[in-house]
């Protein structure tokens, strides 16, 4: 795909990085191009262009632009996080997404007794909301927890509080390999 894009007679960014001659039928060339020296640079520090050269040459030409753009996510997640890289990323999203997912439950709950409580509540005069210019003040429900954005549990697989809200992964302690 990119490969056979004429390309001018500068070095590739590989190439200049590694300080050789770029050569017409440079593995690196077509995915690293000259205007982009960091994204090789990052890619060379954790990979090294040997095992690079070696990946790009055993992947199928159609499947490589998608390798080096995931070789180099994976550079870039290497350096800020060395330890854990992009599974420290990825832990940190599914820990984000289960907070959210709490947060959802939650208010689904809060709506659905706000929706109990004026339906009970639409005979009589007394209202448990205010209306003010278009928005709902609502007093707040004895028996729902808060929802602040912040969990206060501890999240476990065995966790008998948050069993109703799905399974949930114990991200606290940092990523984990299977």
């Amino acid at each position: 795909m990119k490969s056979h894009e004429p390309r001018s007679t500068s070095s590739c960014a590989a190439c200049k990085l590694l300080k050789r001659r770029c050569t017409p039928n440079c593995i690196f060339a077509p995915y690293f191009s000259s205007d982009e020296p960091t994204k090789f640079a990052k890619v060379h520090k954790v990979f090294g262009a040997s095992n690079v050269s070696k990946i790009l040459a055993e992947v199928p030409e159609e499947q490589r632009e998608d390798t080096v753009n995931s070789l180099a996510f994976e550079a870039e997640a290497r350096l800020r996080d060395p330890v854990y890289g992009c599974i420290g990323a990825i832990a940190l999203l599914q820990r984000k997404m289960v907070e959210l997912q709490h947060d959802l439950t939650i208010a689904r709950a809060r709506l659905a007794l706000y929706a109990a409580t004026t339906s009970s509540s639409s005979s009589s005069s007394s209202s448990s909301s205010i209306i003010l210019d278009d928005h709902v003040s609502m007093a707040p429900f004895p028996n729902v927890p808060a929802c602040d954005g912040v969990l206060t549990y501890s999240f476990g697989q065995n966790s008998s509080d948050l069993s109703r809200y799905g399974p949930v992964n114990d991200f606290g302690h940092g990523p984990y390999i299977i």
